[in-house]
């Protein structure tokens, strides 16, 4: 994709450049995984990378993050070697970790001066993320299963300081790796983390709520256009490109509850906003409304927008 700045009335191109070495991409990412991803940073380049040892095998983590909200471990290996296999890699790093969750949950408590313990931690959702200047063809295309844990991102830097970390989006996710393989390291990863889709949180019989999650999507993503879904094992994630979820929604049988992460009283709204900051709940709103009628949608959407400044806005301040 190319870059552009507006000059006056005129777009003018952004000559890319490359990265002098791997491992700039790394503590560049290290050093600013909150604002890219939304996580934790617990050790890498910065700090010495984390390892462990499986089968006379040493696993060395590149980096190794934390996801507060899933409560969840992410692996991010960064990669040049256009000959590596995602998948075998993917699942290998995974079947490391899932093999020596006492040492991972260790070093998340020694770095982070924290004290949880295995049964803290939902290894579900843990999840890999592989970082390259590029991926070919056959590695972009390995990703097209719906059940894969892990996701690719390529890293692209241009003149004036500018960074791009582009998701590459499977072309097509309706296949389950786990008819195409007998791999025991696949097999057994995939019985204990689970990648979940919206069959999951919307039975087939939830009809009107289906109707009213496609309307709410269509119109939030056609003027939110950067925003990426993610299906977790409670709720739908509306997550921006900075990484941050700035809306999240429960399905309900007849309807949606749409939090937000802006207060109860922020802003005046024709739809009823609840506070739920201090009551148990799934998500990481602290308020929410109720829909069950497509009218209120336009309406739900523009509180999403506001959600989207409100956690946004020491990023737009500092722009």
């Amino acid at each position: 994709m190319a870059i552009y700045i507006k000059s006056k009335n005129q777009l003018i191109p952004v000559k890319q450049t490359s990265f002098d070495l791997e491992r700039y991409i790394q503590k560049l990412t290290e050093e600013n995984l909150e604002t890219i991803f939304g996580l934790k940073f617990v050790s890498g380049i910065s700090n010495n990378e984390f390892s462990v040892r499986v089968q006379e095998q040493d696993f060395y983590i590149d980096t190794l993050a934390f996801d507060e909200h899933q409560m969840s471990f992410v692996i991010i290996e960064y990669k040049r070697d256009k000959n590596f296999s995602v998948i075998d890699q993917g699942f290998s790093y995974l079947s490391a970790m899932l093999h020596n969750k006492a040492e991972f949950v260790l070093e998340l408590n020694r770095r982070l001066g924290k004290a949880y313990d295995k049964s803290d931690i939902d290894w579900e959702q843990s999840r890999l993320i592989f970082i390259s200047p590029e991926f070919t063809n056959y590695q972009k295309n390995a990703i097209n299963f719906k059940d894969l844990p892990f996701s690719l991102y390529e890293v692209r830097a241009y003149e004036n300081g500018i960074v791009e970390f582009d998701p590459i989006k499977p072309f097509k996710t309706t296949e389950s790796i786990q008819a195409f393989t007998k791999d025991k390291i696949i097999k057994d990863v995939s019985k204990e983390v689970k990648v979940y889709t919206l069959d999951d949180l919307i039975k087939s019989n939830w009809e009107t709520t289906l109707s009213l999650l496609s309307e709410f999507e269509k119109q939030l993503l056609a003027s939110q256009s950067d925003t990426r879904v993610k299906y977790t094992k409670k709720y739908i994630a509306y997550m921006s490109k900075h990484g941050r979820n700035y809306v999240e929604i429960v399905p309900q049988q007849q309807g949606l509850k749409v939090y937000y992460r802006f207060p109860y009283n922020h802003i005046k709204s024709t739809l009823k906003i609840e506070d739920c900051s201090k009551v148990g709940h799934w998500t990481n709103g602290v308020s929410f409304v109720y829909l069950s009628e497509t009218e209120q949608i336009p309406e739900a959407v523009r509180l999403s927008k506001e959600s989207f400044l409100f956690l946004h806005k020491d990023i737009l301040k500092a722009n």
